[in-house]
């Protein structure tokens, strides 16, 4: 069996809310949110799925995941208890990806009106703003790290932020000094993990919530549990290499390596983002977070590029000038010799997606010219 498909304008988070609810409720079409006309849109998918999500292709071509209104609802339900129950939530990031999705959710599991930004225009102005519609006792907020970053310049939206119960930052790596910052100045500050496939963020500063499963195969983490897409729309072979079943569990083979540190997920970065420097195996990832955990460097990204001696080599782009000697001697002090970056690339702006995340395809394209 199959339902009806719509294609939902996201540029108004509105227009989102109106028709998710009954998409999960199954009175209505499943609905793929976009803020633009997508291309090759089927008319119909499988009747189980309510909400279909185009990921950012950050590293490549966007995948469509299928969501169930039973996954959807499964992590609403975990993060609820997580978060010692329901309160009414400020939508801070586009309604077309998960993490937004995942706030209109809890907003219709918790019976409450969420205050919801245009994706557009962000600022610690237009979140004061929208902070002050709110209503309830308690209240809840999503950013990525870059929000984040912009409203602790502001001593105002400080203020404002410390009123929530409980502020998730994900969908990239949060930088250790941007997460020591939040939290001395008083905020209750949880890191997520997770992604479309998994209906979002599945683990909470590194612990799993209820009913979720991680292990580590090869070091690619692995994620299962109630809350994971059906598959990729139209893509069965895909679909087939990432979900896979053993021992009547289905897994989700995620595109992270981690490692377990006193029962802790550490997700050390992406299984493509590590890079063989003269011989030895070296994590972009592992390099971005000693860097950005310099004063100015906090959105410093860290890509491949090719080298002459070494084969590959890290360099470092960023819109603060540094001395490449001595982030070097830094990197190699905190990690080992070959992860120290070949060179710094100096721009006015990193590039970003519409989700906040840095265009890692844009600056890989850039260093090579």
């Amino acid at each position: 069996m199959t339902r009806e498909l719509w294609s939902i304008d996201a540029r108004d988070p509105r227009t989102v809310w109106a028709a998710l609810v009954p998409a999960l409720e199954g009175t209505g079409a499943a609905i793929l949110p976009h803020p633009a006309s997508p291309s090759g849109l089927p008319e119909t998918v499988p009747a189980n799925v309510a909400v279909v999500v185009e990921t950012s292709g950050s590293t490549g071509r966007p995948k469509r995941v299928m969501l169930s209104a039973e996954a959807l609802k499964a992590s609403a339900a975990a993060s609820e208890e997580l978060l010692g129950g329901s309160g009414q939530w400020l939508l801070a990031v586009p309604a077309h990806y998960i993490a937004g999705i995942n706030v209109l959710v809890r907003s219709h599991l918790a019976g409450t009106e969420p205050v919801m930004m245009k994706p557009n225009g962000f600022s610690a102005e237009t979140f004061i703003a929208a902070a002050g519609e709110l209503t309830a006792g308690r209240r809840f907020v999503s950013f990525v790290p870059v929000q984040l970053a912009r409203l602790l310049e502001s001593d105002d939206a400080v203020d404002i932020l410390g009123t929530f119960s409980r502020i998730l930052v994900g969908g990239q790596s949060i930088p250790a000094t941007l997460l020591a910052a939040a939290r001395a100045r008083g905020l209750n500050v949880t890191t997520t993990y997770g992604s479309s496939e998994t209906s979002g963020g599945c683990i909470w500063d590194g612990r799993a919530l209820d009913g979720v499963h991680v292990r580590l195969v090869d070091d690619r983490i692995e994620l299962a549990g109630p809350m994971l897409a059906e598959g990729y729309l139209n893509d069965p072979r895909r679909s087939a290499f990432s979900f896979r079943e053993h021992d009547g569990t289905r897994w989700y083979r995620t595109d992270d390596v981690g490692e377990f540190v006193d029962g802790v997920l550490r997700v050390r970065g992406r299984a493509d983002d590590m890079i063989i420097s003269g011989g030895v195996k070296v994590s972009l990832a592992e390099v971005e977070t000693a860097v950005r955990a310099l004063p100015g460097h906090s959105e410093a990204v860290v890509v491949a590029a090719p080298h002459p001696e070494w084969g590959e080599a890290p360099v470092v782009v960023t819109t603060s000038a540094i001395d490449l000697d001595t982030l070097r001697q830094l990197v190699t002090a905190q990690l080992f010799a070959a992860a120290a970056p070949a060179r710094v690339m100096l721009i006015d702006a990193i590039p970003l997606l519409g989700t906040g995340k840095p265009d890692r395809l844009a600056l890989a394209s850039l260093v090579l010219k």
